[in-house]
């Protein structure tokens, strides 16, 4: 079995994870309620302005010795600390964030195909197929977001929710490649 040999399944499981993804995003409900207002959003927003596209930490410190600091600490106990993303200004342009995401589901079949056709040899049953391409694409869809969740205040349910999409994604994948992989 080549990589080469596998180029339809990698196609059809990124459409098929694309399609998946977009239901997920607009239709389900369990993205729903990880974001958040702040209590004054204006006032956010003006402090916020004038801040290139980047991120950013609240209180900021640039180097570890800064955390020495006793105005640091304070800062820190007293709170709040944050990590913002600032994007740039302007109606959310979705034509390149999908190319992109539809992209990164062709980078991750890639992946599958790669791994399937270095540990199966042609002839390979469905279930090994659908096994291994289906643990890869979990992995790279959603193992990602537990250093969110350690390191950067993401809620560990949104993390779990992750995880319902990712083993969705995998469950399609590793059908997808069981079934044109045979």
């Amino acid at each position: 079995m080549t990589i080469m040999g596998l180029w339809l399944p990698i196609v059809v499981s990124a459409v098929v994870v694309f399609v998946a993804g977009s239901v997920i995003w607009m239709a389900m409900p369990w993205h729903k309620k990880e974001w958040q207002k702040t209590p004054d959003e204006e006032a956010v927003r003006a402090a916020l302005k004038g801040c290139e596209p980047g991120m950013y930490t609240v209180p900021h410190c640039a180097d570890r010795s800064g955390y020495n600091q006793p105005e640091m600490q304070q800062k820190l106990v007293d709170g709040p600390q944050a990590f913002v993303t600032v994007v740039p200004p302007g109606l959310p342009r979705m034509g390149g964030k999908l190319l992109m995401m539809f992209g990164y589901n062709l980078l991750v079949a890639i992946v599958c195909a790669y791994v399937v056709s270095r540990t199966l040899s042609a002839g390979a049953d469905y279930l090994a197929i659908f096994r291994i391409s289906g643990t890869v694409a979990f992995i790279a869809y959603g193992t990602a977001y537990i250093q969110e969740s350690i390191w950067f205040g993401r809620k560990w349910s949104s993390t779990v929710f992750t995880f319902v999409d990712a083993l969705i994604y995998a469950l399609l994948t590793g059908g997808v490649f069981g079934w044109l992989a045979v």
